[in-house]
């Protein structure tokens, strides 16, 4: 039945060009009526009755009308299997649309619907399976160090305990970017703009950030005076991320440098541009437009724990939220990332 219906699909669909499914129920019927009567009218030339012509006229005109009407009725057949597919999970399923009909604008648009559900499905088993891979390391990790001290092989040492608060708070990390990332998929989150110190905001974050990493280095070049309108919770998440990547992609020692600005040659209404750099391996070109999707982390990533590839997502989801542009921009060595949010300086 395979092959038959393979070759039945092959078959020539001369109704195709016809824009109209009217037209060509249209053309079906007068095709079927002309070789009815044309049949008749060669069994009169022929010295047939009429009661002899009339059967075989009919027989003839079917398969006029099957062959008419297969082009019509091939695509709802083959949405019809290609949904049956789906239903069991399979993707790969396409409808062949040649004709320029309603069908076969519905059969483009069955192929679209197929494509794309297939790039959600893929989409969901790499996240899925991402993931699990980041949840099983710490808690791989923490069950190790829990498990020595239980067994009394390593003492509950400062060090010990500090090791596990350290797991203990990757999993969190992880816990609230995939909360962050369900939000990001749920639809837009609404804002709570409001202005607010530019130049005290930076400094805030920077601080909670050193408290994190004593052995950082922070360089901040912020005007005083600087205010931006924004969702100061959601910029905290921008420039606490970015900071936290430039600390732990940079060597021992390295300086994280932070620069605020207003836009456009200091325009107040052309928005606040950020811009962290480190001095780590940076980015290579080629990887730039990458580092914002999930889960990515790039070649160069080389940080202890690497991080689990989602905070310049949520980074990027957040920038965009409010309607601003983020990107990685050259600069003479390490990583340099610049941030603009539209509007509402001074």
């Amino acid at each position: 039945m395979t092959a038959v219906h393979r070759l039945w699909s092959k078959v020539p669909r001369p109704l195709d060009p016809l824009r109209s499914i009217k037209i060509k129920l249209g053309a079906v019927s007068m095709g079927t009526a002309v070789v009815a009567v044309l049949i008749v009218l060669w069994g009169y030339y022929l010295g047939f009755r009429a009661r002899h012509t009339l059967p075989v006229g009919v027989l003839i005109s079917l398969g006029v009308t099957q062959l008419l009407a297969h082009g019509m009725t091939a695509p709802l057949r083959e949405m019809t299997s290609a949904a049956r597919a789906m239903a069991r999970g399979d993707y790969s399923r396409r409808v062949r649309s040649t004709s320029r009909d309603e069908v076969g604008e519905l059969a483009l648009a069955f192929n679209r619907m197929a494509a794309d559900l297939a790039a959600v499905d893929r989409q969901r088993r790499e996240f899925v399976a991402n993931v699990s891979h980041e949840l099983r390391t710490p808690i791989s990790a923490l069950r190790a160090v829990l498990e020595n001290v239980a067994d009394g092989v390593t003492p509950a040492t400062p060090e010990v305990i500090e090791s596990a608060l350290g797991q203990t708070e990757r999993l969190g990390r992880l816990v609230t970017q995939l909360l962050d990332l369900s939000r990001v998929d749920a639809g837009a989150v609404p804002l709570d703009l409001m202005p607010f110190s530019a130049d005290l905001f930076v400094s805030e974050v920077v601080s909670e950030i050193r408290a994190g990493h004593p052995e950082g280095r922070f360089v901040l070049d912020v005007p005083s005076g600087l205010t931006v309108v924004a969702d100061r919770d959601r910029l905290h998440q921008v420039l606490a991320n970015l900071l936290d990547n430039a600390v732990r992609h940079s060597p021992p020692g390295g300086v994280v440098s932070v620069l605020a600005r207003p836009a456009q040659d200091g325009r107040p209404d052309h928005g606040l541009v950020l811009e962290v750099a480190d001095e780590g391996p940076g980015i290579p070109p080629a990887e730039r437009a990458r580092v914002f999707e999930r889960f990515t982390r790039g070649v160069t990533a080389t940080a202890p724990d690497g991080g689990t590839g989602l905070g310049l997502a949520i980074v990027k989801w957040v920038v965009e939220l409010h309607g601003g542009r983020i990107a990685v921009v050259d600069s003479p060595y390490g990583c340099r990332i610049r941030v603009q949010i539209p509007g509402g300086t001074s």
